[in-house]
């Protein structure tokens, strides 16, 4: 089950990150503004958060398999209309919408509630060792995709990525054939052994309307938000402000995708420290590093500084996505239950309000600019309010 949700999200990751590949492809064929390009990035974010409700409360229903076909046939169908498309309109339906809402039910939200369930003093390693599925797609798509642009054309791209969804989605889909639901951590339950972090669960069955009037509840909302807000500001943008600043796009490209390999490692190290050092701890130490990443950015001037190029792509990568165990599982600790994928699902829209604004946000500054400056400076201070949010959700919620 735990390789299940791996192979899935690698695959969905994968297709999704892909797009900061086509944006640069799109930018040189129909000549829209980084702002126009990213439009449709931004609106997946918004519809990312926006659909995680539904498909957390979905997964408690209907469980990850019937989830994980739907969500590979939207997959399939966008990425075949995606080929034939002429106008920014329908790469914003296209991507922004049907993509994504294919691309969540074959996300976090459909894996977390199951896994944590099963997995009680080592949820943040079960966690994280999914989580690192979305920085090995990541890492594979980037330098992939561009090679296959470059050789193929970027519509022909389109038509392999679709025939290659078409392929494993049946695959995928039998491997959480015997998924059964798992007993929820209950309290009295044994804590952790020796030598891990002493969690604290709280009591079992918290509902949504619970969690709600929690201050808990809106501090990891704040968490989402200013992560998303923090990664998005440079992520999507990180190839078009390597050929901007002089760099060849496979070369950039393939720098980007090896540092992004890195955050398979740092995603398991940084949700298996959780469970020792405690969430907090485990999600300051990742937000410390990438925005050492940015800074390294912030200082590239002009191609022959291909060490700071490399630096960036370190540092960023071994912590992309290394903060979402610690997240995630500091969500389950909080808000045991079977709600869990419907709380986790409405907390997750914060995620997507920042990775909308943040990814939007920083065509818009270049457009105006002519520089991506000032728009990694504020991802610095993103994940400096992140910080915060985060060490306030020490102690437990109390009803």
């Amino acid at each position: 089950m735990l390789g299940g949700a791996f192979a899935a999200f690698t695959v969905s990751a994968g297709l999704m990150h892909s797009y900061a590949v086509f944006l640069v492809a799109f930018i040189e064929e129909f000549r829209w503004s980084r702002a126009e390009t990213s439009i449709a990035y931004s609106v997946s974010q918004l519809v990312a958060g926006a659909s995680s409700p539904l498909v957390g409360a979905l997964v408690d229903r209907l469980g990850p398999r019937r989830l994980l076909l739907l969500g590979g046939s939207l997959l399939v169908l966008g990425l075949l209309a995606s080929a034939f498309i002429s106008a920014l309109w329908q790469i914003i339906l296209l991507y922004g919408v049907v993509m994504t809402i294919g691309a969540n039910c074959l996300g976090l939200v459909v894996f977390v509630p199951v896994l944590s369930r099963h997995f009680v003093r080592h949820r943040g390693m079960a966690i994280s060792i999914v989580q690192s599925a979305n920085g090995f797609g990541r890492a594979a798509s980037a330098p992939l995709v561009q090679l296959l642009i470059s050789t193929l054309g970027w519509r022909e791209t389109y038509l392999v990525q679709a025939a290659f969804m078409a392929a494993v989605v049946p695959f995928l889909a039998s491997l959480f054939r015997r998924a059964a639901r798992y007993p929820l951590a209950v309290e009295g339950d044994p804590p952790p052994t020796r030598g891990f972090a002493l969690i604290a669960l709280p009591s079992p069955e918290w509902s949504l309307g619970e969690a709600v009037r929690t201050p808990h509840f809106w501090l990891l909302f704040a968490v989402y938000l200013f992560t998303g807000l923090g990664s998005f500001l440079v992520s999507l943008h990180q190839l078009a402000f390597a050929v901007d600043r002089g760099f060849d796009k496979l070369y950039a490209a393939g720098v980007l995708g090896l540092g992004s390999f890195l955050a398979i490692a740092g995603t398991i190290f940084t949700g298996t420290l959780s469970d020792y050092i405690g969430r907090e701890l485990s999600a300051i130490l990742a937000y410390g590093i990438s925005i050492l990443g940015v800074v390294c950015a912030l200082l590239i001037t002009g191609p022959d500084q291909g060490w700071l190029l490399w630096l960036h792509a370190c540092f960023f990568g071994l912590t992309w996505g290394a903060r979402g165990p610690a997240i995630t599982a500091k969500t389950a600790d909080l808000f045991p239950g079977r709600q869990l994928g419907t709380i986790l699902g409405v907390i997750t829209i914060g995620s997507g309000i920042g990775s909308a604004a943040g990814s939007w946000a920083a065509g818009w500054i270049f457009d105006l600019s002519g520089s991506y400056r000032l728009a990694f400076i504020l991802s610095i201070a993103a994940y400096l309010c992140g910080c915060i949010a985060f060490w306030a959700l020490r102690r437990p919620p109390t009803r």
